[in-house]
This record gives C-alpha cells, sequence and structure tokens, in this order.
C-alpha cells in the first residue's frame, strides 16, 4: 500500500499542519512517509502545498506528479492541482472557498464547508481539521485517538489547551463524509 497525498490553499490555513500530521502519524504507526513542503513567495496569504507519501513499502523518492488524494482548501488551488489527481482519485474540497467545483467523473469527491463547520466551534483556525477528519473518514486512513496521540506530541505542554477543539474538528469533519 502506497499511497501519494497533495494538500495546498493559502498559507496560513493549516496546510503544513496537514501533511506534517498525516506524515508523523504514519511514522507512529510504523508506516514509512515523506512530507515535502512548498511555499509560495508568501508565508501568510501565498500559495501553500505539501506532498505526503505513505507507505507500508519503503519510499525511494518524496516527489510525485499525480497524486491519489487531493485535499483543497480553496478554488485556486483545486484549479492548479485538480488536475494531478490519479483516475479513480480521491479529493476533498472546502466548499466553504469554492463557487464553481467542477471534479471529472473518474474521481470521488467530497465537499466539506470546513470554514463554516469551524465556525460552528467558534474557532476559525481549526478548519484544517475540520476538513481532515472528513479526509480520514473518507479513506480510514487513521482513528482519531491515532492523529490526536500524534497532535498532542506536536502541541506540546504549551499548546495543550488546544487539543480539545481540534479533536472537537476532527470529529466534525468525519461527520461530512
Amino acid at each position: 500500500m502506497t499511497i501519494t497525498i497533495r494538500i495546498a490553499g493559502f498559507g496560513g490555513q493549516g496546510v503544513m499542519l496537514m501533511g506534517q500530521l498525516l506524515a508523523a502519524t504514519a511514522s507512529n504507526e510504523n508506516l514509512n512517509s515523506v512530507w515535502v513542503p512548498t511555499y509560495g513567495p508568501e508565508t501568510r496569504g501565498g500559495t501553500a502545498n505539501c506532498l505526503v507519501t505513505i507507505s507500508d513499502q519503503p519510499i525511494y523518492s518524496p516527489i510525485f506528479t499525480k497524486s491519489d488524494h487531493f485535499i483543497a482548501l480553496n478554488e485556486p488551488s483545486l484549479v492548479k492541482y485538480g488536475p494531478l489527481v490519479k483516475d479513480n482519485g480521491l479529493m476533498i474540497l472546502n466548499s466553504s472557498l469554492m463557487k464553481d467545483i467542477k471534479v471529472p467523473g473518474s474521481i470521488r469527491h467530497v465537499d466539506v464547508a470546513a470554514n463554516d463547520l469551524a465556525a460552528t466551534l467558534h474557532e476559525p483556525k481549526v478548519m484544517n481539521m475540520v476538513i481532515l477528519g472528513a479526509y480520514l473518514e473518507a479513506t480510514k486512513l487513521f482513528t482519531n485517538d491515532e492523529v490526536m496521540k500524534t497532535l498532542e506530541q506536536f502541541f506540546g505542554a504549551k499548546k495543550e489547551h488546544l487539543l480539545k477543539i481540534n479533536e472537537e474538528a476532527l470529529s466534525l469533519g468525519r461527520l461530512q463524509a
């Protein structure tokens, strides 16, 4: 099993955290993983995307052109990277920031109003965890417990107070897939 995932959006939307979280959770679950970040000229507000490969076999290259899965957090990312999803692939789309969603018929997609759902939790910053929850439900890749264990390692004691809202966001996202 080898899965290639591209995550893309504006800087500041949590693209890199989602990619790191998937790769680190895979490693914690005794899988091989690679995370490759790419930033636009600006960090916050510019374009950001990352590539994640997860496999039960050795990974010989961290780079790929076409992905099995794609998580798009905004419409410009869908336009730019949507054509680079393999036939029969999966797209998770943040429909809160997309007016014109066009997906080829061979690609399964889940539309998640992630910004709107995060607003219901009174914490817009967890939008990325909402959409990650939908991705996890659609793929059955990892459980919330596995992801939260990794997030706890990332946050440490300094940000421990943010764990509960992130777990709520993951669970809310799972209901959307």
